[in-house]
């Protein structure tokens, strides 16, 4: 009993350092500066993976939350070959000047080929990242060392080029199989798209967990299981993104999502990858404004929604339809003398990024003059 007593305290001060982390100390950082501060962040490495207990004990309780979640694309953002519905199909090819591409499945494993003429290169598919919604690369292991493939799957476009790779034709068989992953990239790569591949400061891919699930946004959850289970009623366990401040909040997303203190520099049209910076670059999102944070339009429990009018509610919610023409004292925002509906194809224009053939939705909201991009 005493034994378990002592247990008791120990995970109430774990909760303590994960729910109770003043705000000061977390405002307005960059991922890197909060992954040394105490409590949990995404990416943080420095608990070990046994405190992690995986989604489906997660369910046990929380089976709507959790069922919700692994339909969103962040649950399906990595997996193992043999579970991506698009390998294994007999249509995974691409050519590229006289290489052959080529992925397939055989022995309940999953191959990547590379011929030219009579000299082909196969191995095992390790990872597929990306859920397929916009894309899905593929990594694979040789001599020790872990590369990206240099064909990919890239939605409307079908097998073609992996994004960020040279367009011209290899100029060895060596530097045609695609591209070696350096370490530190390999950390980060993981961290966005598994959970637990980095714990107790040791990078091991092994260990992790396919896709982004529970504790990649709340924290290893092990102390709330074992809390839960012994029936003593204490304070929660686990991290609550809810509570964070409007800035803390999109950080907290821009870890992996990057936000404007990890990508203060990109000003060019490639930064509209990074909804988070580009959601703190718009008007109404000033010093930060609790109504416009990432959840307030997407809920990370359950799918992406895609059709335009379902933000319409939450664009008019401050931008109502014969509100004055300049904010109030309620702090309203000005309506729209256009439309009052599909507000978001007007003022989130899609862009399609140069050399990538991706288009991305841009989360700056502002008046769009013109069709071109504008940072």
């Amino acid at each position: 009993m005493f034994g378990f007593l002592i247990l008791l305290a120990t995970l109430v001060l774990s909760a303590q350092s994960l729910a109770q982390v003043p705000a000061t100390m977390v405002e307005q950082m960059s991922t890197a500066d909060h992954l040394k501060q105490p409590g949990w962040w995404p990416l943080k490495s420095d608990v070990s993976r046994s405190e992690y207990v995986g989604a489906q004990v997660c369910a046990e309780c929380h089976q709507t939350l959790v069922k919700g979640q692994n339909e969103h694309s962040m649950a399906h953002t990595s997996m193992l070959p043999t579970q991506s519905a698009l390998l294994g199909r007999g249509d995974a090819e691409y050519k590229s000047g006289p290489y052959q591409y080529k992925i397939y499945e055989q022995d309940s494993r999953v191959y990547y080929s590379v011929t030219k003429g009579n000299e082909t290169f196969s191995t095992p598919l390790l990872w597929a990242f990306g859920s397929g919604s916009v894309g899905q690369s593929y990594l694979f292991e040789r001599d020790g060392l872990l590369y990206e493939a240099r064909m990919s799957f890239l939605h409307g476009l079908g097998f073609d080029l992996t994004p960020g790779h040279p367009k011209a034709v290899p100029e060895s068989s060596q530097a045609a199989l695609g591209r070696p992953i350096p370490a530190d990239e390999q950390v980060k790569c993981f961290g966005c798209h598994t959970v637990a591949s980095n714990a107790g400061e040791h990078f091991d891919p092994a260990q992790a967990m396919t896709g982004i699930s529970c504790e990649g946004c709340h924290g290893p959850g092990a102390s709330h299981v074992a809390m839960a289970k012994s029936g003593v009623e204490m304070p929660a366990m686990l991290f609550n993104p809810a509570r964070l401040t409007p800035p803390q909040s999109v950080d907290f997303c821009g870890a992996c999502h990057r936000a404007w203190w990890d990508v203060a520099n990109v000003t060019d049209i490639h930064a509209i990858r990074f909804p988070t910076l580009r959601l703190e670059q718009s008007r109404c999102w000033g010093n930060g404004d609790p109504r416009l944070v990432c959840a307030t339009c997407h809920d990370p429990h359950q799918p992406l929604v895609h059709e335009l009018t379902a933000y319409d509610g939450k664009c008019l919610s401050c931008h109502r339809s014969g509100s004055p023409a300049t904010a109030s004292v309620q702090h309203m925002a000005a309506a729209c003398s256009v439309a009052t509906k599909d507000c978001v194809s007007c003022h989130m224009p899609k862009y399609e990024i140069t050399g990538m053939k991706l288009t991305f939705t841009d989360h700056k909201m502002r008046v769009v003059k013109g069709k071109s991009f504008q940072n």
